[in-house]
């Protein structure tokens, strides 16, 4: 299975979002300085994800959610997933 996550930083009010195979391991990344753009905070939640068969279905979703370059929409995937 492959994912598309994203995680909220408190302490930056930012979200990230991503995609991987192993989603847990990949936020014990984000949260010990494997990634680059994450590394600069320390409090990185799992907030939503989605799950794929496939490696290239989890980064088209990725790609499509960071293309809408909207937070709103961000918030309402998380609403309505929770």
């Amino acid at each position: 299975m492959f994912y598309t996550y994203i995680l909220f930083s408190t302490s930056l009010n930012k979200y990230y979002i991503g995609s991987c195979q192993n989603i847990e391991q990949r936020l014990q990344d984000h949260l010990n300085s494997r990634s680059k753009f994450t590394k600069i905070a320390k409090d990185w939640e799992l907030k939503y994800f989605e799950t794929f068969l496939t490696r290239s279905e989890a980064r088209k979703r990725e790609l499509q959610i960071k293309k809408m370059k909207s937070r709103k929409y961000i918030e309402t995937l998380i609403q309505t997933k929770g």
